[in-house]
């Protein structure tokens, strides 16, 4: 089956996609002394660099002593204890120079660990579990801040994996609802759709550890087929929603594409490789092919209210459409 993509661009994608996982990491962690043994043993255990890439700055903070920061580091994470120590002064260098700095802290209320160190609450984590905030917040605050060098903090943590997954999934079924939402020319939506989620699943494998090479492009056939699949039920569901076509083609888009990477994220962390997968994500695709045949009703609804949405944005700036 010849795929409807662009098989030079989706290898310049590998490519980039193998560099962006190699980039140079550098990361200053702060412990103060006080700190609870249960959140230091639990950034001791998450805070293993997988390659020599990433370099990791360990400090003590202590009152009256300043803590090297260089121009050079991605972030900066305090592990907070009392605030007692020179944490904040840090802190507050750390966002004088612009460096990405959070605040850690074992609390009910990140409000009080923000204090601790008058740092700003956007920038503070907190949690009563020392495994669960690093696994849930700080990756969420790393993949925000860190945008550039997702890829190589789920290269080098194993804890950062599935954050960066997920934010590949989602940016990626974003980006297709939108193809389908505003794309009129008949068939001009597929091959940059497929394009989309074949570059998806290779980020994601990529954020796995899987070794990316010319030989995958066989293997996202899988996902190339879900792509018209997809498209085909599209088409013939745009009957029962006249008028919001756009609408249903954006759904669907988006849907499908949620669906797949939720699937290829949940193969990966039981441990499937990328070819294991591929064969996986047909099942996936026409489960979700099925669920959307049979609730034409609901995406009748979607469709509407994805209307009226536009509609009102539509009348508060017109120059948005």
């Amino acid at each position: 089956m010849a795929l409807p993509i662009n098989v030079p661009d989706l290898l310049r994608s590998s490519s980039k996609i193998n560099a962006e996982r190699e980039q140079p990491l550098r990361i200053v962690i702060v412990i103060e002394p006080d700190a609870p043994d249960e959140l230091i043993d639990a950034v001791r255990d998450r805070f293993r660099p997988g390659t020599s890439n990433a370099r990791l700055q360990i400090e003590v903070a202590e009152p009256d002593v300043r803590v090297p920061l260089r121009d050079t580091s991605d972030a900066v994470i305090a592990v907070v204890g009392s605030g007692r120590s020179g944490i904040a002064a840090t802190l507050a260098e750390a966002r004088d120079r612009a460096i990405p700095a959070l605040a850690v802290g074992l609390a009910d209320s990140l409000r009080d660990v923000a204090e601790y160190v008058a740092h700003p609450y956007a920038d503070t984590v907190a949690a009563l579990d020392g495994a669960r905030v690093i696994d849930d917040e700080v990756s969420a605050w790393l993949v925000e801040r860190l945008s550039g060098k997702r890829l190589a903090l789920a290269h080098n943590f194993a804890f950062m994996r599935k954050a960066v997954a997920d934010e590949a999934v989602k940016a990626t079924a974003l980006q297709n609802a939108l193809i389908g939402t505003v794309v009129i020319i008949p068939g001009a939506d597929m091959p940059l759709m497929t394009l989309n989620q074949a570059k998806m699943l290779l980020q994601i494998a990529a954020a796995y550890g899987q070794r990316l090479g010319a030989e995958r492009v066989k293997e996202l056939a899988a996902v190339v087929g879900g792509g018209f699949a997809l498209r085909a039920v599209a088409r013939q569901l745009l009957v029962f929603v006249p008028g919001f076509g756009w609408a249903v083609k954006g759904a669907i888009a988006y849907g499908g594409t949620i669906a797949m990477g939720k699937a290829a994220v949940g193969y990966f962390e039981e441990g499937f490789d990328l070819a294991e997968i591929a064969g996986k994500l047909v099942e996936v695709r026409d489960a979700a092919v099925e669920r959307i045949r049979r609730d034409k009703h609901a995406l009748k609804h979607t469709a509407a209210e994805l209307a009226e949405a536009r509609d009102a944005r539509a009348d508060d700036d017109p120059s948005e459409f």
